[in-house]
C-alpha cells in the first residue's frame, strides 16, 4: 500500500496476468483518508497500451473508489517478462461539492501554486495462477529445473516467450474445443427444427387430401341425385 497525505493506494503494483492477444485488466483502490474533496488523475507513460477508468475523479472524504487499468491485447511477450511502463497517480484537495466534470489540468499544474501530490506505480508482468510449470524432458533428478517458476512469477533458467507461448496454445486448445461444442449444439438444434417443421408440412399435406377427397365424393353423390331426380321427371313427361 502507498501511504501519502491524501490517498492511500492499494496496490502500488499493477499487476496483469500475462496472456497472449487478450485484454487483462487489474484495479487500484483509491481512499481518501482526510475530511476534504480529493482530486485524482491517473497518468501513464504507454497511453496507447492501456485504459484507464476513470482516468479522473474525486474520492469523497473518508471514502474510497476503485480504478479499474485494462492492457490492450499484446501480439507478444515481451524480453524476460519485464514492463517498462509507469504510471502517476496525481491528487489533490478541491472544495466541497466539486465533482468529476468540474476537473481541469490546471488543478494538477504546480506552478500555478496547487499542492499536489503524485504517486508512481510499477507494472509488472505474471503468469495465470492456474498455470503449470514445463519441465524439460531429460532433466535429471538434482538437476536444476530449467521450467520452474518462482514463486512471485518470475522465471528461472527458460526461455520466457517459449512458456507464454505455451500458455497461448493451451488457451486456443479450449476456445477451439468451446467453439466445436456451440457448432455440434447449433446443428443439433437446426436438425430437429428441420425435421419438425417437415412433420407439420406432412401433416397439412395430409388434411388437404382428406379435405379434396370429401369434396370430390359430395359432388359425386349429389350428381346422382339430380339425375336420378331428371330421370323421374322425364319419365313423368312421357307418360
Amino acid at each position: 500500500m502507498s501511504t501519502g497525505d491524501l490517498l492511500n493506494i492499494e496496490p502500488v503494483e499493477l499487476k496483469f496476468f500475462f496472456e497472449l492477444k487478450k485484454q487483462i485488466s487489474c484495479s487500484l483502490q483509491l481512499s481518501n483518508k482526510t475530511d476534504n474533496y480529493v482530486a485524482f488523475k491517473v497518468k501513464t507513460t504507454n497511453p496507447k497500451k492501456y485504459c484507464v477508468r476513470p482516468n479522473t475523479g474525486i474520492v469523497m472524504p473518508q471514502s474510497a473508489c476503485d480504478v479499474i487499468v485494462t492492457m490492450q491485447a499484446q501480439k507478444e511477450a515481451p524480453n524476460d517478462m519485464q514492463c517498462k511502463d509507469k504510471f502517476l497517480l496525481q491528487s489533490v484537495k478541491v472544495d466541497d461539492g466539486t465533482n468529476a466534470n468540474d476537473i481541469t489540468a490546471e488543478m494538477f499544474n504546480k506552478e500555478a501554486g496547487h499542492v499536489v501530490e503524485e504517486s508512481k506505480l510499477k507494472v509488472v508482468y505474471v503468469f495465470p495462477p492456474q498455470s503449470s510449470s514445463p519441465v524439460p524432458e531429460g532433466s535429471e533428478e538434482g538437476s536444476p529445473h530449467k521450467g520452474s517458476i518462482f514463486e512471485n512469477g518470475n522465471i528461472g533458467g527458460v526461455d520466457s516467450i517459449a512458456v507464454a507461448k505455451a500458455f497461448t496454445e493451451q488457451h486456443k486448445g479450449l476456445e477451439k474445443s468451446t467453439e466445436a461444442k456451440a457448432l455440434s449444439l447449433r446443428l443439433t438444434e437446426e436438425k430437429n427444427n428441420a425435421i419438425e417443421q417437415n412433420n407439420k408440412l406432412r401433416q397439412e399435406l395430409d388434411l388437404i387430401k382428406r379435405e379434396n377427397s370429401k369434396s370430390r365424393g359430395g359432388v359425386s353423390m349429389v350428381f346422382v341425385i339430380l339425375i336420378g331426380l331428371l330421370g323421374i321427371i322425364v319419365g313423368y313427361l312421357m307418360k
